[in-house]
């Protein structure tokens, strides 16, 4: 049985957090530190709640590392970790309704049922300068 949220780490680190689609509790669950470049939250408030109007306020904020956010809304997916040296860690998967903040290391993905997904990350992108792109070399038998 998984848990409905997850987190994984190296060496003291969070690489990725996970909710899965049955996490329910009531009011406003902030799962990320508050030092994070992104910030991940679940609501869930009865029919009639207000949610005051407002603006954000301009807020100078320094990124130093694109962390994304994958929505899955239907399929199955294997994602594969790695450290920043790019060994191999573990890998988990994922099916409709579960959510994934990956905040650092190196991730890959294989489909396993056919997949729809949304991503959300900081911008502006970099194009080429964004990512460098490796060779996962994954286990015969992945752990998981």
């Amino acid at each position: 049985m998984t848990k409905c949220v997850e987190t994984i780490e190296h060496k003291g680190e969070m690489l990725a957090l996970i909710v899965r689609s049955d996490y329910n509790r009531p009011g406003i669950s902030f799962f990320t530190p508050h030092d994070l470049s992104q910030q991940l939250a679940y609501m869930h408030h009865p029919a009639g709640k207000v949610i005051d109007a407002h603006v954000h306020n301009p807020v100078h904020r320094t990124v130093n590392l694109t962390q994304e956010t994958l929505f899955i809304k239907r399929g199955r997916l294997r994602v594969d970790f790695f450290d920043e040296q790019q060994t191999y860690l573990e890998s988990r998967e994922w099916a409709a309704g579960d959510v994934i903040l990956l905040v650092k290391g190196g991730h890959g993905f294989e489909i396993l049922e056919e997949l729809e997904m949304i991503e959300v990350k900081q911008g502006p992108y970099a194009g080429d300068g964004d990512k460098t792109r490796f060779v996962g070399r994954i286990p015969a038998l992945i752990r998981r």
